[in-house]
């Protein structure tokens, strides 16, 4: 996932509510692991566009929002 998703975030939200709690889960490991990337790359220099660091440290308080909400 290089690039972030862009779309509105209430667009995100109505996604993030149609998946059940093992989609939840695998899509918050998919997003740690790309923030785990995108930081290695920011800090050899190679990350342009640093804004996606935060954008993805959203999606990932998003994704554990839903997960603790689903309990």
């Amino acid at each position: 996932m290089a690039k972030t998703q862009k779309a509105t975030s209430n667009k995100r939200v109505d996604e993030l509510k149609a998946l059940e709690k093992s989609q939840l889960l695998a899509e918050l490991a998919k997003a740690q692991k790309e923030l785990f990337v995108l930081t290695m790359k920011k800090n050899l220099g190679e990350l342009k566009q640093t804004h996606l660091i935060r954008a993805m440290r959203k999606d990932i308080a998003r994704i554990s929002t839903f997960l603790s909400s689903s309990l």
